[in-house]
């Protein structure tokens, strides 16, 4: 299992991922898209990525919005396993 990181370390993290925030706890970004149809093919690249992962990110679409939360549920915090599906989010995020 992996450990929760420090809130000094994800800080640290956060200034490499400006899209990204802390909220309640857990990685946060927000995406808008043009509509619909693009917003479903983000979540459906973000859920491959994540079953390819086994990391199961709090996924939440209303129309062209989409919100992705990360955090390890099993660690108890933002691990490591969190920053890493973040960058990988960002490499494919328009």
């Amino acid at each position: 299992m992996s450990e929760p990181l420090s809130q000094d370390r994800i800080e640290r993290a956060l200034q490499e991922l400006p899209s990204w925030s802390l909220h309640d706890g857990k990685l946060r970004r927000e995406l808008r898209f043009d509509g619909f149809p693009a917003a479903l093919s983000f979540l459906v690249r973000v859920g491959l990525l994540a079953e390819s992962r086994g990391h199961h990110p709090e996924i939440y679409n209303a129309y062209a919005k989409v919100t992705l939360e990360l955090v390890t549920h099993d660690a108890g915090g933002i691990t490591e396993k969190d920053l890493s599906f973040a960058r990988e989010v960002e490499a494919f995020t328009p």
